[in-house]
This record gives structure tokens, sequence and C-alpha cells, in this order.
């Protein structure tokens, strides 16, 4: 049986990310960037595709395994009939070339440990051509280059295109493993200290996470999705990717397979709300430069994602030589949903700079410039049919959430003119377009029939991002229309107690017509959605019954506290790319709503 999503654990140096599976394997591991290709792709596959084995000989998963409390170095530790034994994994923070640290220790006993390290460039496609230089093993393919060393040196042999080693460690003995990526034409880089690389890694994890500002319930799993997210940040430019992975499918065997590395500026956007209310000003600064960059130019071109310096293009294509996680294929590259025009990132990337602005982070010259200019180009575009907030490749509706943040987008920038009358901008115009925007969406967005916002103009579908109503103050919470809203997403796209985002098909979850998203099969409940969820029932005082929800949604994340964009609850399984952002943001936004107070507007 294949491996589960869950079985992973995730390690990172801020720049790209490894999975590491409960049987020691790294199957997952793009250098030297996140969206770079993967030289180990087993996730998408099997061994033939690249990854690295370290375990005792003949064992098969861990005992046990946990983050040391407050990083991201990851001990894995296997109780055998000759001993037991641990390996730590790291990536530690790089000034320079990318390394991958394992070290084996031993606990007790002495245990036989057994390596297997199939490098496979360009996503498992190319075997590269393998070296012994100066105690390293090189090993070389076209632009790209790795060196293996170990400390002590020990047996090592090649087979198969693969490098093997076997040993034995006693307790207290230690070996220690450096993988090193560098582009083939140049010199290798310096040698990194293992230990000194543990020991200092621990120690900067340890020093952000002290930074934490929330000390409510549950600190364990939200400082888990704190680090999480600044995992998935790429730290030269301040860009946060929405998943370190491709393709983990959304249904298994199904075809709702996507590439999550890249910045979409909505999952972004409510990252930088959470960094700020834990305390992060200086990350949260860092992605609104980002955001700054990669929004300069025409309004109309606002791209609902960039790549991690800001890149445009990000063609999609299909990869045939993988057969996908689970045999979900295709494997895709690239996103197509880039072309798309979303018009509720417009309110998003406002109400964004709207709350830098109120919380006090240094003012940039050009950033109202940039309101400005999105507002002018807004002001007629929201009258458009879009794609919506889950970039459905259907036609195009008046996605009624989309109005909302469209509403957003010019309540924030009438708020700061009526705070700074100082600032260009036409106020009365602004004024106008968000009560034309507010009568246009309770007239042609709501159902009185039902009580309920809808969907979209005209449809009777649901969706969960209509939860989001009295978060960004479109209405407030008493009102009976969003009472009524909560009530019917609740009972129409809930799914054992979790929710879905919106319908998948025409008549039931299990359904496997295309529905207004305009592809086949179906998907999980969608675990950012469920966060909402809990969210809104706490907002309209429903506080125990928000708990009891934020409780099972805690449950759901894997051992080592990571969460999935989707979870099917009736196989019991995380589905979707891994870990995933939008799920923890909505997990650390939830809590502090719960249990740390709200976040300022």
């Amino acid at each position: 049986m294949h491996r589960r999503i869950e079985d992973y654990a995730l390690i990172g140096d801020e720049q790209t990310a490894a999975l590491v599976g409960r049987d020691g394997s790294v199957d997952w591991l793009c250098l030297p960037r996140f969206d770079s290709a993967a030289c180990f792709a087993a996730l998408l596959g099997d061994d033939r595709h690249g990854n690295w084995r370290l375990a005792p000989k003949g064992a098969g998963d861990c005992t046990r395994r946990a983050y040391r409390p407050d990083t991201l170095v990851l001990d894995t530790e296997w109780d055998t009939p000759e001993g037991s034994v641990r390996v730590t994994d790291l990536m530690p923070q790089r000034e320079g070339a990318p390394d991958l640290v394992r070290i084996v220790e031993g606990l007790s006993g002495r245990v036989t440990m057994r390596g297997l390290l199939g490098l496979r460039f360009d996503y498992g496609l190319v075997v590269p051509w393998m070296r012994r230089a100066d105690g390293h093993h090189v090993a070389v393919a076209g632009p790209d280059a790795v060196a293996l060393r170990s400390e002590p040196t020990v047996r090592t042999w090649g087979k198969d295109f693969r490098t093997h080693t076997e040993f034995t460690v006693a307790e207290g003995e230690k070996v220690a493993f450096v993988l090193t990526w560098y582009p083939s034409h140049q010199p290798r880089p310096p040698l990194c200290d293992p230990y000194e690389a543990l020991a200092t890694s621990v120690e900067e994890w340890q020093a952000w996470s002290a930074r934490c500002r929330y000390d409510g319930p549950h600190r364990d799993i939200v400082m888990r999705s704190l680090l999480t997210l600044k995992a998935l940040t790429y730290a030269p430019t301040g860009g946060i990717v929405a998943a370190p992975t491709t393709s983990l499918p959304e249904e298994l065997g199904g075809v709702r397979n996507w590439d999550y590395r890249y910045c979409w500026l909505r999952d972004s956007t409510l990252t930088f709300g959470a960094l700020l209310s834990a305390g992060y000003h200086e990350e949260a600064e860092a992605w609104r430069d980002w955001l700054l960059r990669a929004a300069a130019g025409d309004p109309a071109d606002l791209q609902i994602m960039y790549g991690l310096s800001g890149e445009r293009r990000l063609t999609e294509y299909e990869i045939p030589w993988l057969p996908g996680f689970a045999h979900s294929s295709p494997v895709r590259v690239g996103n197509n949903a880039v072309k798309q025009l979303q018009l509720d990132v417009y309110g998003e990337v406002i109400d964004s700079l709207s709350l830098a602005r109120s919380s006090g982070l240094p003012v940039k010259p050009h950033m109202w410039r940039v309101q400005v200019a999105l507002m002018q180009f807004l002001r007629t575009a929201w009258r458009q049919p879009d794609e919506g907030i889950w970039e459905v490749r259907g036609p195009r509706r008046h996605f009624v959430y989309s109005k909302v943040m469209a509403w957003v987008a010019a309540d924030r920038a009438v708020r700061a003119l009526e705070a700074d009358p100082r600032l260009d901008g036409d106020l009365a115009v602004w004024r106008g377009m968000r009560d034309e925007v507010h009568q246009e969406v309770c007239e042609r967005g709501y159902d009185a029939e039902r009580n309920t916002f809808t969907q979209s103009y005209g449809s009777r579908e649901l969706d969960a991002s209509l939860l989001l109503i009295p978060r960004v103050g479109f209405l407030p919470p008493d009102d009976p229309r969003v009472v009524g809203t909560i009530d019917a997403i609740r009972d129409e796209l809930g799914h054992s107690g979790f929710l879905r985002r919106y319908s998948v098909g025409e008549t039931d979850f299990d359904s496997e017509q295309g529905g207004v998203d305009g592809l086949p099969g179906s998907e999980g409940t969608f675990l950012a959605c469920s966060f909402w969820l809990a969210e809104a029932l706490h907002l309209t005082g429903r506080t125990r019954e928000a708990r009891e929800l934020f409780e099972r949604l805690v449950a759901l994340a894997n051992d080592v506290g990571l969460l999935a964009e989707e979870y099917d609850p009736l196989a019991g399984r995380q589905l979707g790319n891994f870990p995933q952002a939008f799920s923890h943001i909505g997990l650390v936004n939830t809590a502090l709503v719960l249990f740390g107070g709200k976040r300022t507007e």
C-alpha cells in the first residue's frame, strides 16, 4: 500500500524543503529552491524516482519521532532487538549552498544501519554520473551536482545506479552525513560541520519561537503551525509558498493535482495577519515588501500568484514519467490558474496594506500609490464575472465572495482617507462604490427564501468563503443573514463534522460529475474552511461549538503537528499538498480568535 500523506515530516532551510517518511526515507526534495526540479521524487512515484533512506537494517517504520521543541529539527527513533538508534534530520540555514544533514546516533546496544541513496534529477528522470573525489561521492548531471560525505567514513558501494551504505553504531557513537547541492560548473562549496549546524539550527529556531506572543491553549500546535509558515517562507525575498509540494491529490486516483510551490496573494495575506498577530513583525514586513515588488505594474495585470521572487510566468505542464502519489495523475509543474481573474485578491491586497499601516510597520513611500492604482482599476472591474477564490476551471461567474472583497477594498481605502485626508484619492467615488457593491451583493447574492448568501448571483449553491463575511466587516455577526448563512453552509456543505469548500458535482459528495469547478471527481473536506466555520461560530456567540470544532480539527494533525490541504473523513486520510500554509494559517488565526483575542483590522 502506498504511504499516506500524513506519514511525512517537514524539514527545510527557508529556501527549500524536504519530506521525510516514517521509514527514514527522504522522498521529496527540490534543489536549490522550492520551485526547482526535484532530485528526490519518490513521493510521486517510487524508489526509481529518487530518495534517500537511512534506517536500521531490515527495519520498517520508526518506533517514534518528534521535532525538537520549537524547532524544525526532526528526531526519528527505532527500537530493534539489537538496540535503539536515532536519526536526526535538518537543513541548516544556508549562507551559500543548501545542505541536508543526517546524524545517526546509537542510543543502546549495537544497531546495524543501512543507507540507500538514489539521486534522480529533473523529477526522477535523470540518473547522474557518480564518482569519488576527495572523500566525497559526487553526482553530476547537466547543471546539477551533489556531494555526499560521512563523518567518520563508513563502508559505501555502488549498485544499480544507487549508493549503498552499511555500518554499525553502539551506544553513544555517531555517524553524520552531509548532502550538498551546487551548480555543476562551480567548485564544490566549503564543508558544512554537521554538529555545529545542528547546534546552530536548534538555537536559531528556538530563538525565533521565543518571540511568539501567543501563550494560550494548544500553544504547541499553534507554534508548530507558525514554524511551518516560517519554513514555507523564501528568505531571500520574503515570499511565502502555499506548500512545498506539487500534485499531492485532492482525491486519491483523481486528476485534481496541482503545483502549490508558488506564492498566492490570498494565502500570503492571511499569513501576514497571522504573523503580525503572533508578534512576527520582521517576517510580516518582508512579505509586505515582496508584495509591493510583485504587484508593481499595471493593476489590470495583478496575478493571483507569483513565483518566489515575483516571477509572473508559471507555465503549467505535465510530467508523464511520474505515476503520481497513489497513482493520482497527471503530475503537474507550473499552474495555469496564474492566468485567471480573481477579483477577491484586490481586496485582500488592499486589506493587507491597510493592516500594515495600522500595525505600525514602516511606511513605504509608494505603498499608498499602489493602493490607489488598484482602486482605480477595481472601481469598474468589480462588475465583471471572475473565476473566484477557488480557481474554478469552469465558466466565469459573479462570485459573491469576490464582490464582498471588492467592498473590502473600497471600505479600507475610504477608511484610510478618512483617517488621513492628506492622502490622494477620490473619497466620494470610493464611498459610492462601497455602497453600490454592498447593495448589489445583498440584493443579487442573497437568497431570502433560504436566508443565506449564495456562491454566485442567481445560483443556489453555497460556498464556505461566505463564512468570512462577518470577519471582514461586510455585515455584523449578529445580522440574521450572517447567522442564516453560517447555518446553511454547515447543513449543506458539512461532511462528518467538517466542511467542503463548495458542492463538488451536481448531486452529492461522491458524485463523479463535474460541477462549478469544471473538473471531474470529488475532493475531501477543506481544512481552512472548517477553521473558518469555528471562527464564525465564535463570532456569532456559539463559542462552545466553535471550540469543540477546533479541538476536532487540531486532532487531524499528524504525529508531528502537520496538516495537508484537505481531509477525507471516510478514509481517515489527509489529502492535497502538504504541509499546506492555508490550513496552518486557519489554525493560527482561529486559535488567536478563540483564545488570544481578535486580530486588529
